[in-house]
């Protein structure tokens, strides 16, 4: 009955993920849901500013905190091994669930393009980013970035055995091909409100700061991440292979 509940759970918490998915999209993108970046009521500046700031934060602590080491040990010491990242897959969805609940527009216009080829572009960038976010996930594993794989293991009473250390596709191209699809989706807006800018700028911040951590504990996880690491650019892809000393490539082989 366990190994039954657990199945569900994680199944429970995988649909959560995808419905706030594609809720995001139209939230980003001011279409086809109730309430969206813009969409709303403008309050006083000063408490919607608070309020988005707020809810931001709360996002990317519980974002990178449960996505550490010491925590997963903790979680686990609470919640069966194999409901560990659905878990981390559920709190997500709920953080973002509250956010486009309780976001506030501020108001306010950055840019307008009104040409239609720029907005096109924009709108292109916009598709692409989302596609690329998506396909990043699949050309790893999809299922065990999500918590199914897991509970599906558990289900079938098999160990929890790692996924290797593997580079495939996009990743030979830069390291971090999720992040690039969620920058591009976040910028990729031809009506730049103030809003938008805010929420663009703080989750670039935190991407950022994002890739130092989960960098730092891959390569405490894999020490071929550290070579891997000098050769592939993080974010912006290179016209060219970067060159690796061959004593730092002995060093990172050893």
């Amino acid at each position: 009955m366990g190994r039954i509940i657990t199945l569900i759970y994680g199944a429970c918490s995988y649909a959560a993920f995808f419905l706030t998915f594609l809720y995001a999209i139209g939230f980003l993108g001011n279409v086809l849901v109730p309430k969206s970046l813009d969409s709303g009521p403008t309050g006083p500046l000063g408490t919607a500013l608070l309020v988005d700031v707020g809810l931001l934060a709360l996002f990317a602590v519980q974002h990178s905190v449960m996505a550490r080491p010491a925590f997963k040990r903790l979680l686990t010491s609470v919640v069966s091994p194999a409901a560990e990242r659905s878990t981390y897959v559920l709190a997500s969805s709920l953080a973002l669930i509250l956010l486009f609940w309780q976001w506030q527009p501020l108001g306010g216009m950055v840019w307008e393009v009104e040409h239609p080829i720029g907005r096109a572009l924009l709108y292109g960038g916009f598709g692409l980013g989302w596609a690329l976010v998506l396909t990043a996930t699949f050309v790893i594993n999809h299922f065990d970035l999500f918590g199914l794989r897991q509970t599906w293991r558990h289900f079938r009473e098999l160990p929890q055995e790692p996924l290797p250390f593997a580079t495939p596709i996009l990743y030979r191209i830069v390291r971090h091909p999720l992040y690039v699809g969620w920058l591009l989706a976040f910028w990729s807006t031809p009506t730049m409100t103030l809003t938008h800018l805010l929420f663009a700028a703080m989750t670039t911040a935190y991407i950022l700061v994002a890739i130092q951590l989960e960098e730092r504990d891959l390569m405490d996880a894999h020490p071929e991440y550290a070579l891997y690491r000098r050769r592939v650019p993080m974010l912006v892809p290179a016209w060219r292979p970067r060159p690796v000393r061959t004593d730092a490539a002995h060093h990172a082989g050893a």
